[in-house]
């Protein structure tokens, strides 16, 4: 995939990649469904806020959606706010009550097969919390993908982060340090929660995929990112992106500017 970085937008190096306004800048794959075609208005913005709502729906059934950036990033710091909201689809399985998530380093949406159900990418899992059980959030999964974790490829599908739960309708920063092939970390408010490397094609957990884009081994160091549809309403206010390429070959300046924008 040819990489088409391009300088931060805004003077303090950050992207807003939601500009709180429209949705120009981003593509839509519901499973089922043509690209752009954006089921039941899925996707939306209303008051300034991305909202991902099933009001339109009779039965959720298995419309997973994903709604991709215009472009792919390599190396960067991701920043979302999130909130859950409301009651989940009629339809939706249960695995999906308050589950969503950002996928990266995903394949373009326009490789994706009219029915596939996820994209080949790897996943930074968010789930709310019932009001009864612990339920971690900034969790892995893994659609078509495998990680090294703790020095170890990792193939099952999904691992716990160490993060609290949230419980109802509160917003929620989470925040994803992609460095390329190499390194991963899944940070909530202000603390890292999962830590892993080497994200790579491989695996299973995805459908109706082109066989000639799942290529099995091959490390991802770059690609796109989505936000997920999985039957349960969910809103984001922020999604914003500092852009680290430039700081990759100089590790002690790459260290020196994550230091300062953590503590920001």
């Amino acid at each position: 995939m040819a990489s088409c970085m391009r300088k931060p937008a805004v003077s303090d190096g950050w992207i807003p990649l939601f500009n709180g306004k429209d949705l120009n800048d981003w593509s839509i794959k519901i499973a089922g469904y043509p690209l752009n075609e954006n089921y039941g208005q899925t996707f939306r913005v209303s008051n300034g806020v991305l909202q991902v709502s099933y009001d339109h729906y009779t039965d959720f059934g298995v419309k997973y959606g994903h709604i991709f950036y215009k472009q792919p990033f390599s190396a960067y710091l991701l920043s979302v706010e999130y909130r859950f909201t409301g009651e989940q689809a009629k339809g939706g399985p249960g695995w999906a009550l308050r589950n969503s998530g950002i996928m990266f380093h995903a394949q373009n949406p326009q490789t994706m097969g009219k029915d596939q159900d996820f994209p080949i990418s790897i996943e930074a899992q968010f789930l709310g919390g019932n009001g009864k059980d612990e339920r971690t959030t900034l969790n892995l999964c893994t659609p078509g993908t495998n990680v090294v974790l703790k020095n170890e490829l990792y193939t099952p599908h999904c691992i716990n982060s160490s993060s609290r739960t949230f419980h109802g309708d509160q917003w929620v920063k989470a925040q994803l340090l992609v460095l390329g092939d190499s390194l991963v970390k899944h940070m909530v408010e202000t603390d890292t929660v999962l830590v892993y490397t080497k994200p790579q094609i491989g695996g299973g957990n995805v459908i109706n995929f082109d066989p000639a884009v799942k290529v099995d081994g091959k490390l991802l160091k770059e690609g796109y990112i989505a936000l997920q549809s999985e039957s349960h309403p969910v809103e984001f206010r922020k999604v914003e992106l500092f852009n680290l390429e430039k700081y990759m070959d100089n590790p002690a300046e790459l260290n020196k500017l994550l230091q300062r924008l953590r503590t920001n």
